[in-house]
């Protein structure tokens, strides 16, 4: 029998208790997470604040997939939950595969707020974490997946036990993305022939490739000269053999084809980038399922629609919920758009700030204003507090690097006069009265060894041989190409120091930014620190009046991406605002601090906790 004789012992029962309480904390959590204790209850038709009557078609979002936190792709719960939360409160309900077929084929009324949700690519992760989630606001879904993979024994996806389980908790309905997902007629971004890729080999190589690729489905078989390298029946033979092996698939693990379908990807008007690739793909679609999802970007659907033609838009994992609301109210009616309601977000961090253009997110427990910008457009807003002319301003950039985030001092309303420091596609910019007077490249700035484009040709050419290497289908193939990419790697090639062109990897869209910026204004100098990094020092202004500090972000044009995702809004991210005066006094931040600072850090403990359960229970 355990004794308690001394303050040691008091405090090993305290420590064990605590332990205790955290480990049922946490499997409660995980119990939870795996196993449905709720019903799915669908919309009710006759219930005439749902369903009125009128017609405004539905809107259809795809996830790529959830993760409890973010990845390039993947979004995590609590976004979703922000997305889903934010559908909630404008109204929108779940509506199933056959309440579109019925809207289309037989004049059935919809919700006048009717989602279609999707989620693509079939993963495991993606049913656990979005499970609650979906719970939550009695939200349904349907899981897209790839019959290829019911063959392998790979358990990131779903197999078809699995989707049956799913249908059962009456929250999932089962979608197909087709047979398989892999690339034809693949070039690499300096225009070297490669040729078809499986998805694995995709990925290892994505870092080398361009754009200049498609989908298995899209087009004719071609070689380097852009030839196709198959007659039209071997080409009809390969896109129907894809079809053949899809529904074998599912009839032998499903009984049943899915109803919906996604073709990866058209967005070319068609089902294909040729003519005759299309009409095959079109017929294959058309006796084989309900509907099918053939372009991106757009989120809503309409009557005079085909049904064989929808649309559908992809939240990218980096998204505020703004930036979702935006692109919707984009594509709704003028009428309907009068129904949006922004995420504002915390009130007492709101009261310090008026919106100009665009909307804004107060993140208190991020520590951050997150401002969206209107579609092809700006976001702007200005602080409401007076402040000193000499201070110092100190915040966190993490909007995406492609796109601009302004910080104005001693601005006037229509900012034509004022100091502007603009972090703009990595690039630092110092502007007075809209006149450029510093720019600094941050890639420079950073002192990234420069690399030539012709040492970057060779290590991409000897990457993607090692990419080869490592799928390659026989041992023989594999020790070839490993010879290869060794014998590559080894030539010898100019570098920048010789002479040479110095390469520069293009931004990506989505890719992340984090910088921190700290300006001091005292009189007419300036000093811009990055990173906590020197930048400009006493930098000399001319005179400036007295005026405001606002916040602005740009939308940065369709930028750079191997998707070619079109996406005309932009999330300007300021965390951790910090705004002192010359003697040093805070007299804003939107930082946590106090009590509100240990409870963030003791969620975050407990987030990190549960992670590191679910990766390695």
């Amino acid at each position: 029998m355990y004794k308690i004789e001394t303050s040691k012992d008091v405090r090993r029962l305290i420590s064990s208790i605590l332990q205790l309480i955290v480990i049922i904390a946490v499997l409660i959590l995980i119990i939870r997470q795996l196993f449905t204790f709720v019903v799915y209850k669908p919309y009710d038709p006759a219930d005439k604040t749902v369903v009125s009557g009128e017609d405004h078609g539905f809107l259809a979002l795809s996830y790529f997939g959830v993760e409890r936190e973010s990845t390039t792709s993947r979004i995590s719960v609590q976004k979703l939950e922000e997305h889903f939360k934010a559908l909630s409160d404008i109204g929108y309900v779940t509506i199933t595969q056959n309440d579109i077929e019925d809207y289309y084929k037989n004049n059935k009324p919809l919700p006048d707020k009717a989602l279609f949700l999707m989620f693509e690519d079939g993963r495991h992760d993606t049913s656990v974490y979005s499970q609650k989630v979906m719970e939550k606001f009695n939200y349904k879904a349907t899981m897209f997946t790839y019959a290829e993979k019911f063959t392998s024994e790979d358990n990131y996806f779903l197999m078809p036990k699995d989707l049956l389980e799913l249908e059962k908790t009456g929250f999932w309905e089962i979608g197909s993305n087709g047979y398989r997902l892999s690339y034809i007629n693949v070039f690499d971004r300096y225009d070297r022939y490669i040729g078809e890729l499986a998805s694995t080999e995709y990925s290892a190589m994505a870092q080398y490739l361009g754009r200049d690729y498609n989908h298995y489905l899209m087009d004719y078989i071609r070689d380097a000269h852009d030839v196709p390298m198959e007659t039209y029946d071997q080409m009809k033979s390969r896109i129907s053999g894809e079809y053949d092996l899809m529904r074998k698939e599912y009839t032998q693990g499903l009984s049943k084809v899915p109803g919906a379908y996604v073709l990866l990807h058209a967005n070319t008007g068609k089902f294909g980038e040729n003519d005759k690739v299309s009409a095959v793909n079109e017929g294959e679609i058309a006796n084989t399922f309900m509907m099918n999802f053939n372009r991106e970007g757009y989120s809503i659907n309409v009557k005079d629609s085909s049904i064989y033609d929808l649309t559908r838009m992809q939240p990218r994992a980096n998204w505020y919920t703004n930036h979702l609301l935006m692109r919707i109210w984009d594509d709704v009616s003028d009428e309907e758009k009068k129904d949006m309601i922004f995420v504002e977000g915390d009130k007492t961090e709101k009261d310090h700030w008026d919106i100009v253009k665009g909307i804004a997110e107060y993140k208190k427990e991020d520590e951050l204003l997150a401002l969206t910008s209107l579609p092809s457009d700006t976001g702007l807003c200005r602080f409401k507090d007076e402040t000193p002319d000499n201070l110092t301003f100190s915040v966190e950039l993490k909007g995406n690097k492609l796109g601009s985030q302004s910080v104005f001092f001693r601005a006037d309303d229509k900012l034509t006069s004022g100091i502007e420091v603009r972090l703009e596609d990595n690039v630092m910019k110092l502007l007075q009265n809209g006149e450029l007077l510093e720019e600094t490249d941050l890639y420079d700035f950073d002192q990234i060894p420069k690399v030539s484009v012709e040492e970057d040709k060779r290590d991409s050419l000897s990457g993607e041989y090692s990419a080869m290497a490592r799928y390659a289908v026989s041992a023989k193939q594999s020790l070839e190409y490993s010879n290869m990419a060794k014998q590559v790697s080894s030539a010898k090639v100019k570098s920048v120091a010789e002479g040479a062109e110095e390469y520069r990897p293009e931004i990506q869209i989505n890719e992340l930014g984090d910088r921190k910026l700290s300006v001091t204004l005292d009189g007419d100098r300036i000093s811009v620190y990055i990173d906590e990094k020197p930048l400009w020092t006493d930098r000399e202004l001319s005179h400036s009046k007295e005026g405001s500090i606002f916040l602005q972000c740009a939308w940065p044009g369709y930028g750079y991406s191997q998707r070619n995702i079109a996406d005309d809004v932009y999330d300007g991210v300021f965390a951790g605002i910090t705004i002192t005066d010359s003697e040093g006094n805070v007299l804003y931040t939107n930082k946590l601090k106090g009590l509100d600072k240990g409870l963030d850090l003791g969620i975050d403990l407990f987030n990190d906790l549960v992670n590191w359960f679910i990766k390695n229970i």
